[in-house]
């Protein structure tokens, strides 16, 4: 685990506009986006296999980490201009965007809204179209959120069921407890109703697309993988074998080859 530290604070950024900000490594570009409570730092092993071929960007997604909260009553249109936003002010565009859950959904979102600013995208456990026991679900977390609660135990009993008392997921534990609760509690209730923003509108998707999750992800499913890949012109699905939901954590080699070997196939913009 020498990848991640494992304790203490967040690790040194940068802010442009709202939008708080790491990066590692030089060449082409990449921008990370992270899930619902977590921050940057959540990219710590991508940050150091990524980097090596790339100037790889961790973003604060807005209401975590270092970066401004968004109005509680925003939806996914904001998310996405942030990233937008973002990608412009540091001249990325088209950069290669990878989105992890919530990340991964809002990478979706820039992909069919600003198709000139995605090279290629990576939807890491991405959720689409959740059938009604997932929803239910969902949306009884939203509820909490909404409450003022962050459920950092049954959180990590969802990411980290064989063993929700080890040191990594103790880590995650430190990022959720420190989340503002109520950009939490925006970025949750937009993730919770957002999985059907997109149906119908995979075949506008211009760019290269890799959907990625664990076998093991109850929620983010192999099968919901496999029909965003069918449903994207140039889609691609991908499980891994023993992985859940935290399998950039979880399986960070696994992960970060998978990533590398899709974009090493992405032509380079021009």
């Amino acid at each position: 685990m020498g990848w991640m530290k494992l304790e203490g604070g967040l690790a040194p950024r940068s802010k442009t506009g709202s939008i708080a900000w790491r990066e590692a490594g030089r060449g082409p570009p990449l921008l990370l986006i992270h899930a619902a409570g977590l921050n940057a730092d959540a990219w710590e092993p991508q940050l150091a296999a990524l980097a090596t071929r790339r100037r790889t960007i961790a973003a604060d997604l807005p209401g975590h980490g270092l970066s401004d909260r968004l109005p509680e009553d925003a939806g996914l249109d904001a998310y996405v201009a942030a990233m937008a936003g973002l990608i412009d002010a540091l001249g990325l565009s088209p950069v290669p965007v990878v989105g992890h859950s919530f990340g991964a959904t809002i990478g979706l979102g820039l992909a069919l809204d600003h198709p000139g600013k995605v090279a290629a995208l990576v939807a890491l456990n991405a959720v689409y179209c959740r059938d009604p026991a997932a929803r239910a679900a969902v949306e009884g977390r939203a509820a909490r959120a909404r409450a003022g609660a962050v459920d950092v135990i049954g959180t990590l009993q969802r990411w980290f069921p064989d063993n929700p008392n080890s040191p990594l997921a103790l880590r995650v534990a430190t990022w959720l407890r420190s989340v503002d609760p109520k950009g939490y509690a925006t970025a949750y209730r937009v993730f919770a109703t957002s999985d059907r923003v997109h149906e119908g509108r995979l075949g506008e998707l211009a760019c290269r697309a890799l959907f990625m999750t664990g076998v093991g992800d109850p929620n983010s499913t192999q099968a919901i993988s496999e029909r965003l890949a069918r449903e994207a012109p140039h889609g691609r699905a991908l499980a891994l074998p023993a992985a859940r939901h935290m399998m950039h954590l979880t399986h960070p080699a696994e992960t970060s080859n998978a990533i590398n070997g899709f974009l090493s196939a992405v032509p380079p913009p021009p």
